[in-house]
């Protein structure tokens, strides 16, 4: 591995860390209240609350099993997701990196909590009306704008390259 490489690896997880802390510490903020008072449910505004749940699925309650050997299986691939996006990151020398580093940032954070507390602390609940979505946390949003910015990139600007050759 070059120096290069190194500095590369370096500042990759640096971000990944970064983003990691940024997870935590909301996460941590809320459960330190719902320990204090027992029940989150703050209304924020007509279109957002904070509403804390326990998720034993994938991103936005997708998947919630109470069966471990589900649980688990979805773990081992939450895992294995995760090092192919590493092994991405080391492969990648351009812009896509940034959107695998949200996603890995924010993947990590979640795997952390199904691992450390075996479900993942969901609070950020969007709705307008008596429409929710489902409720999620800093990490779903990494995730998505990380997902989201890879989709664009694939559906336009591999598109434009595309055309141009």
């Amino acid at each position: 591995m070059s120096t290069k490489s190194y500095k590369k690896f370096f500042l990759c997880f640096t971000f990944v860390f970064f983003l990691f802390l940024i997870d935590r510490f909301s996460k941590l903020y809320i459960l330190n209240i719902a320990e204090a008072s027992s029940d989150i449910d703050i209304y924020l505004s007509e279109f957002l609350n904070i509403y804390l749940i326990w998720n034993t699925g994938i991103g936005f309650g997708l998947f919630s099993s109470d069966h471990n050997m589900i649980y688990n299986f979805i773990t081992a691939l939450i895992i294995i997701i995760n090092i192919i996006i590493v092994v991405m990151l080391y492969q990648n020398q351009n812009y896509k990196s940034y959107f695998l580093i949200l996603i890995l940032g924010g993947s990590t954070g979640n795997l952390f909590d199904r691992l450390y507390y075996s479900a993942v602390p969901d609070f950020i609940d969007f709705h307008i009306n008596n429409f929710h979505w489902f409720i999620f946390n800093v990490a779903d949003i990494f995730i998505s704008i990380g997902i989201i910015c890879l989709i664009i990139e694939e559906l336009f600007v591999k598109k434009k390259k595309h055309e141009k050759n």
